[in-house]
């Protein structure tokens, strides 16, 4: 499906409306094609780069696609994918071929070597710059207590937006 070159910050209502109702789908590396719902995420200028932040936590089956990518992808569905966001947030990778499940379908990218996902209206292209972990010692602890009663504490990837696209 075409897609065309958008300003990287033009969709940003659109993006966190989605975080913060049904999510986004991660994509990390291409084997296999993993979407996962992300519900937290940031956009914004680092290092003079545009950059997407994405938090995914150790336990989870994409936190190993991330760890050997090179490059992710956010893709932005519309409301008609929500059964789709609530299967990749609630499934595993490690048991599920969540491409088959939910019946979408994954594309190369338009610049970099990462899958996309064609229904979704609004995609973006990450070049991974950087990886931190939160530290249980520095985090507020109201938000410790409430986001990490378990303690598995999230992985962020700093993400340079090389491309951001809308489906024409």
């Amino acid at each position: 499906m075409a897609r065309t070159k958008i300003e990287p910050f033009s969709a940003v209502a659109q993006t966190m409306e989605a975080l913060g109702s049904g999510g986004a789908l991660l994509i990390a590396g291409a084997d296999p094609v993993n979407p996962m719902t992300i519900g937290w995420g940031q956009i914004g200028v680092a290092w003079g780069k545009p950059v997407f932040l994405v938090m995914v936590r150790p336990s989870r089956f994409t936190y190993g696609l991330m760890e050997k990518a090179e490059a992710f992808s956010v893709n932005v569905p519309g409301a008609d994918l929500a059964e789709a966001c609530t299967l990749c947030g609630t499934r595993s990778g490690r048991d599920t071929n969540k491409i088959a499940e939910t019946g979408l379908a994954a594309e190369r990218g338009v610049e970099l070597d990462v899958p996309i996902l064609a229904e979704c209206p609004v995609h973006y292209e990450c070049r991974i710059l950087q990886k931190s972990m939160i530290d249980p010692a520095t985090l507020d602890g109201d938000v410790g207590r409430s986001c990490y009663p378990e303690g598995d504490h999230h992985a962020v990837w700093w993400g340079e937006i090389v491309g951001a696209f809308r489906r024409a």
